[in-house]
């Protein structure tokens, strides 16, 4: 029996919600169905794709290896579609797009393949920089679009934006530490923990927010710009870390183990979006580069 499309929609969405219940209530199915589907999907592959506990899942290193090509079927599928539309094969020009530096790393490089696919005959151009930088770019014409964290509230006046993706804060801890058998886990249970803190601009005022809420005075032992590094320190015990759950990764680079888990209570998201100047008559190039972004979000939600 040959693996469906649907089939690698739901190994997707549990593998990116962590949990087979909160993929089935992101795709509004039962949890049945989704347990079904992967365990007819295991079962054509050969392998385990997720290790089963009572608190949960974790996926495995085979299952991590499996997400990055079910992605990828699930994009040229989407592209597919997409270069039905009349105008993607014959578009020339040039796209001009912004982005900040967390989401370089890991939400463009998806979006820029598959627009490139789409639109192959359009000369693209990236510029990373802050936010309040590429606003200002954009709101001159010489951006034509940007993908950006989109801060809660934000005004951003000449700008038109749509959100893509939301990213909640998770825990990230070492194997064997005392939390990961824990059923809930509080604010209050980390504040005596060493802190590994991630110190990029765009997520460090949502970060602070989060700390502050620790009735005590955040023991932080690394700072850092690099989440690779974040990934390293918490791997080897170095310390703890809350990130935003679009960077969690469950391998270090020296392949030591990292676990993810939920926090109770209300914690922060950010939120990645695709912004424009608001009133411009987009080309049917730059029109593209948004058809696509939202498609990639789309995707990620079926």
């Amino acid at each position: 029996m040959a693996f469906t499309l649907r089939q690698l929609q739901y190994f997707v969405a549990t593998a990116e919600q962590g949990s087979m219940s909160h993929a089935a209530q992101l795709l509004s199915i039962s949890q049945s169905a989704i347990t079904d589907a992967i365990k007819d999907l295991e079962a054509d592959l050969g392998v385990l794709l997720f290790e089963r506990h009572p608190r949960g899942l974790n996926i495995t290193r085979n299952g991590h290896h499996f997400l990055r090509h079910a992605k990828t079927i699930l994009g040229q599928v989407s592209d597919a579609r997409l270069s039905l539309s009349p105008e993607s094969s014959m578009s020339k020009g040039e796209l001009n797009i912004g982005v900040t530096a967390l989401v370089s790393g890991y939400v463009l490089a998806d979006i820029l393949s598959r627009y490139k696919r789409a639109y192959p005959y359009v000369k693209i151009a990236v510029i990373e920089d802050n936010s309040e930088y590429l606003e200002h770019l954009l709101i001159g014409g010489e951006l034509d679009a940007a993908v950006i964290l989109l801060d809660e509230g934000q005004d951003l006046m000449a700008l038109d934006a749509e959100t893509l993706d939301v990213s909640p804060y998770r825990l990230w801890l070492p194997i064997g530490h005392r939390l990961t058998t824990s059923d809930s886990i509080s604010l209050d249970d980390i504040s005596d923990e060493p802190l590994v803190m991630l110190n990029i601009e765009e997520i460090e005022a949502t970060t602070h927010k989060l700390l502050s809420a620790l009735n005590t005075r955040p023991d932080i032992v690394f700072r850092t710009r690099s989440v690779e590094a974040v990934r390293n320190m918490v791997a080897t015990g170095a310390g703890i870390t809350l990130l935003p759950d679009m960077v969690y990764r469950p391998w270090s680079l020296d392949g030591d183990r990292i676990e993810s888990r939920d926090i109770s209570g209300s914690l922060p998201v950010i939120r990645i979006g695709v912004v424009w100047r608001k009133g411009s008559k987009l080309q049917p190039h730059v029109q593209g580069f948004i058809n696509v972004a939202q498609s990639h979000h789309k995707q990620r939600s079926r």
